[in-house]
């Protein structure tokens, strides 16, 4: 069994992040699933306060943020390491505008992994 992968930038205050048992519970899902989640790159995990825990901007209601999983991919491809991400993710874009993140949420990921895919090259 493969180590979870942690990111090492710390999130800004305001940015909610909740535990991968809180995770499990608003997914309707084991815990072992979020961890797997983690590994596959369909999740990001920080440590906050010493506890591993995800972004809640990455969950909608009951499932994964669509387009997330996807640009995780497209940039640990492009050689970014999880904390690169994850501080692309929730920093401010004028252009797009707002985070990447809440583009995602706001169902604009095809312009997300377009940027994503370009910062790859």
């Amino acid at each position: 069994m493969s180590e979870i992968q942690v990111g090492h930038f710390v999130l800004a205050g305001d940015v909610s992040a909740i535990s991968i048992p809180e995770v499990a519970n608003r997914l309707g899902v084991p815990v072992s699933r979020v961890q797997q989640f983690i590994r596959d790159g369909h999740l990001l995990a920080v440590r906050r306060d010493g506890v591993l825990a995800v972004p809640e901007d990455f969950l909608g209601a009951d499932a994964v943020v669509k387009g997330l999983g996807g640009t995780i991919t497209v940039m640990r491809d492009g050689g970014y390491a999880d904390d690169e991400i994850l501080r692309w993710l929730f920093t401010e874009d004028d252009s797009l505008p707002g985070t990447p993140i809440a583009a995602l949420r706001s169902n604009r990921g095809r312009e997300v992994k377009r940027r994503a895919q370009a910062m790859a090259f």
